[in-house]
């Protein structure tokens, strides 16, 4: 996963991104009680360690999707 690199090229270029849950939830102190550890939910620890949410909202207009793209596009390139 390049998911640091990605945002570090992503902020270059202006755009915000974000990493909303770094540690999975049931590894969080206030899920504990569950009694769930680490390698339990394999797939949650992975996407925590995978994913990076975008800008995404009504109000984004044409060209500013356009720029996001184009970012995530020349990472890839």
């Amino acid at each position: 996963p390049r998911r640091d690199e990605l945002r570090a090229h992503l902020d270059q270029h202006g755009i915000g991104s974000g990493i909303y849950y770094p540690l999975p939830l049931h590894l969080q102190d206030c899920f504990k009680d569950y009694g769930y550890g680490e390698g339990d939910l394999p797939v949650a620890e992975q996407l925590s360690s995978e994913v990076l949410s975008l800008p995404m909202y009504p109000e984004l207009g044409a060209e500013r999707r356009q720029r996001v793209i184009d970012a995530v596009r020349s990472f890839h390139a």
